[in-house]
């Protein structure tokens, strides 16, 4: 029996750290840190020539607003380079992009998939800094100014933009989507006062041009990989809450299924790559970070979920005390309100109360679809778009 409680306990940990406790324990520290540390003097102005990065394909649909919405990001125009890239698209998007001169085209007909892309971009880009966004999201208008002042600062490498889930019809885990942006997005603050963001999203992200190295094709999550090679490297990734990326959810629950799985297999992918993260002797800071906000959330934890579950039934079986019955009353009220979640999804029925347990658990779920496709090696870097709500801003 001492080994069920040991397992009841050690899941319970890691998943209350890994949610919750993390947190706290950043928060914490930061507190700390404000102790020993001086206000910081407010930067000079600061404007320096930019390219900016858009991997697009077949976004035929969206992709003038998104032109559009380029050219009129306030910035000097004549320190700001656009570049698009169209590669494999079977649309009008290329033919789209070339009616705007001020954008610079890059297609070719194959498709090799977004990391290639962005490295055949690269070797175009003669600015320091470039700033990447995807095709399907609309910028703030300050978002580049808001992203280059961090570079006053010669220890940053590169700047994490914010990722903004826009409200919409959607329904089910498309819906909740938003709310847990905003719940990455607080640790992504608290992260970045610490040291550095573990991991930039691909919605919108830069770095010191003068620090990239290709990515090899095969990867699935470049934005994490570019990001984290440059904190390997000595240097921190700032934050930039005032420069955000918008965009609506998934049009439904089934495409934001298919996404979900994808960044899975991309994060056991990732682990593998970046393997020297997990010394904690050579980066103590950094790999404290990413173990405790990114690897146990692709490993440890949906592990836990039912070893915990599983656990709590045997030791109340065995005649466990008023503290295991709770925990497992607790534990089947959870999966009782996912499942209603679930149930509301497929009948496109809104109910925050439920939607969150729901998709809590389903993202759990898509880590080990994930894994076994990265097991079997079928998930491919070729980027399948997943379908998003009716774009309505």
């Amino acid at each position: 029996m001492i080994t069920i409680y040991l397992i009841f306990f050690t899941a319970f940990f890691i998943l209350f750290y890994n949610y919750i406790g993390y947190g706290i324990l950043l928060y914490g520290l930061i507190k700390i840190k404000r102790l020993f540390s001086r206000p910081k003097a407010p930067a000079a102005p600061f404007e320096p020539p930019v390219t900016l990065v858009v991997a697009a394909y077949n976004e035929a649909d969206f992709i003038e607003q998104k032109i559009l919405n380029t050219l009129q990001l306030n910035y000097p125009s004549e320190k700001l380079e656009i570049i698009f890239v169209t590669d494999g698209s079977s649309d009008q998007t290329p033919a789209i992009v070339a009616r705007y001169p001020s954008v610079k085209l890059l297609h070719q007909p194959q498709r090799h998939g977004k990391t290639a892309a962005i490295n055949r971009a690269m070797k175009q880009v003669k600015h320091p800094f470039v700033i990447f966004c995807d095709a399907n999201t609309l910028l703030n208008a300050d978002a580049v100014k808001h992203i280059v002042k961090h570079y006053a600062e010669g220890h940053t490498g590169g700047v994490a933009g914010e990722k903004k889930v826009i409200a919409s019809d959607a329904a089910g885990a498309a819906a909740t989507e938003g709310i847990y942006w905003k719940y990455e997005s607080f640790l992504k603050k608290m992260d970045a006062e610490l040291y550095s963001v573990v991991g930039a999203a691909g919605e919108l992200f830069s770095i010191r041009t003068s620090l990239y190295t290709p990515v090899e094709e095969e990867v699935i999550l470049d934005d994490f990989i570019i990001s984290l090679r440059i904190n390997m490297a000595g240097y921190r990734i700032a934050y930039a809450p005032d420069a955000y990326a918008m965009e609506t959810p998934s049009s439904s629950m089934e495409e934001e299924h298919k996404r979900k799985v994808r960044i899975s297999a991309g994060g056991f992918q990732s682990i593998v790559m970046l393997r020297p993260l997990l010394n904690i002797f050579r980066y103590p800071v950094l790999s404290f970070q990413y173990i405790s906000h990114r690897v146990l959330r692709w490993t440890l934890s949906p592990l836990s979920l039912p070893l915990l579950l599983i656990s709590n039934i045997i030791l109340v079986w065995t005649g466990a005390g008023l503290f295991y019955q709770m925990m497992l009353a607790g534990q089947v009220c959870f999966y009782l309100a996912a499942l209603t979640g679930y149930q509301q999804a497929k009948a496109h029925r809104k109910s925050t109360l439920f939607y969150v347990p729901f998709y809590f658990l389903f993202m759990n779920i898509a880590v080990y679809q994930g894994f076994l496709r990265y097991l079997a090696k079928k998930q491919s870097a070729v980027w399948d778009k997943a379908q998003r709500s009716t774009q309505t801003r």
